[in-house]
């Protein structure tokens, strides 16, 4: 490593190596640092994408997708099955390999990708980020940078460090636990979604098949609604009535920021990007697309600003998220608070009169229409999304 770069990205993901990818790519000196000894390593995701947020950014290849999505399925808590008629395709992906193939670009593009490095603070001059200090191999090393691009996950250190609240309240915490399973039947192109208190209170619960009778099962439980059970034991019980001869490759735990993006994400000096600015996607919990949308902003900006020597235009990256990316979720939090008002009863009622459509009539429309239904109230919150 060098003593100094122009843009320095701590963390290896999705959105810390995108951003480090555009930001070489607009001519800047980038290193990125990631404190496992592999990029991609362990994996702490569900790993579905949809292929229209996924190939403006890699042409989808074989060699990291596990399975390709063609269906999924809703599953109300008494287990009826809703299976709504969508277009597109979507796939589960092998996140190790996949973030493998997203470093390799950017160090294609010039990048500089170190692994084993554990980031343990930031330095400031005057209020400005200045560069990051180090573990590495044995040594306490201070590297300079003139923009520090924060990649490294939930409640990002780098994010505290710099002096922004990255802290995610108790209720848009979800608790979350996962295992890929081998010697399961699914079905190979079709995603499995479970709701209601008995599978994942204020959450869901997903099988996604990566092929071969393996797939990732898992959940999120709203964090203020775990402490009498934990995700795991909601897991292990789900495991044991669909799954019980199952045998459990991985298991994986901890936190989801289903929560609004973060109000600050920049500062002199200093970026945000991916799960470390709370660009989850509030509904769902997924956050690779997002997380990628956000790192190419913050790349193509952070070059701009080395090129024009002008560190002011950082503040343009909260603008083109929020056009982008960010007003939307914005809507999708107000959404998840309204979901949260169904009791199994409610979806378990929506269920069967989804049942009564013929095959081709099972939208998402009509979903909602029946959600109205039996909750007429929900119309004038759902409104309040778009109108307010």
């Amino acid at each position: 490593m060098k003593d100094s770069y122009d843009v320095i990205v701590v963390g290896g993901g999705p959105a810390g190596t995108t951003a480090a990818r555009y930001a070489a790519l607009g001519g800047a000196k980038v290193l990125v640092l990631e404190k496992d000894r592999e990029v991609g390593v362990p994996v702490r995701c569900g790993e579905a994408v949809d292929h229209e947020g996924l190939a403006p950014f890699i042409q989808p290849d074989e060699k990291f997708i596990a399975s390709h999505i063609t269906n999924f399925k809703l599953i109300s808590p008494d287990g009826s099955v809703v299976q709504p008629n969508i277009q597109g395709l979507g796939y589960v992906l092998d996140r190790k390999v996949f973030d493998y193939e997203l470093a390799r670009i950017a160090a294609d593009e010039g990048a500089e990708v170190v692994t084993r490095a554990y980031v343990d603070g930031v330095t400031r001059n005057d209020g400005t980020v200045t560069g990051v200090t180090l573990q590495y191999h044995g040594d306490h090393i201070t590297l300079n940078s003139k923009i520090v691009i924060g990649a490294d996950g939930v409640e990002s250190r780098v994010g505290r460090w710099a002096g922004i609240d990255t802290t995610v309240s108790m209720h848009d915490m979800e608790s979350a636990a996962q295992v890929t399973a081998a010697n399961v039947d699914v079905e190979p192109d079709t995603c499995l979604f479970y709701f209601g208190e008995k599978y994942a209170p204020g959450g869901y619960l997903w099988v996604f098949p990566k092929g071969n009778k393996t797939a990732n099962i898992g959940l999120a439980v709203a964090a203020d609604r775990s402490r009498q059970k934990h995700a795991l034991k909601f897991l292990d019980e789900f495991m044991t009535e669909n799954f019980h001869s199952a045998s459990v490759l991985t298991k994986l735990a901890g936190g989801v920021p289903c929560a609004e993006t973060l109000a600050r994400t920049t500062m002199p000096g200093l970026m945000l990007v991916g799960d470390a600015a709370h660009q989850v996607n509030p509904v769902s919990g997924g956050g690779i697309i997002s997380g990628m949308i956000a790192g190419k902003i913050a790349g193509r900006i952070a070059a701009e600003a080395i090129k024009k020597n002008n560190m002011n235009l950082l503040e343009d990256y909260e603008c083109e998220w929020n056009d982008s990316v960010g007003a939307r979720h914005h809507r999708y939090y107000r959404i998840k608070k309204v979901i949260y008002k169904f009791k199994d009863d409610d979806l378990n009622s929506i269920a069967h009169e989804m049942s009564k459509y013929p095959p081709l009539e099972q939208t998402l429309g009509n979903l909602f229409k029946q959600a109205v239904i039996k909750h007429p109230s929900l119309i004038i919150d759902v409104m309040k999304l778009f109108f307010s």
